[in-house]
């Protein structure tokens, strides 16, 4: 797995997210995103995964932390469930 964590250090659930995959013994690469933000490419590959800007709408998840990749596959928000699917 190639986990990417993008989030902030404050963040509650950012901070969940790392502590779930810590757990499970895989490795992350958090990026924090008051200091780099999101690529035009990772942020298109995000909507593309999690259904487009639309679902994101949909759901109020625009500003969730933390999003979660994994290659092609993202998550937006604390997702446990799914990530242990990725596994």
């Amino acid at each position: 797995m190639n986990i990417q964590i993008f989030g902030t250090k404050k963040s509650f659930d950012t901070k969940k997210a790392q502590r779930y995959f810590k757990e499970r013994r895989i490795k992350v690469q958090f990026i924090d995103l008051k200091e780099k933000e999101m690529s035009k490419g990772e942020l298109t590959s995000v909507m593309q995964a999690v259904g487009g800007i639309d679902k994101l709408l949909e759901n109020q998840q625009v500003l969730a932390e933390p999003i979660v990749r994994n290659g092609k596959k993202a998550t937006v928000g604390y997702c446990p469930d799914v990530w242990g699917a990725w596994e």
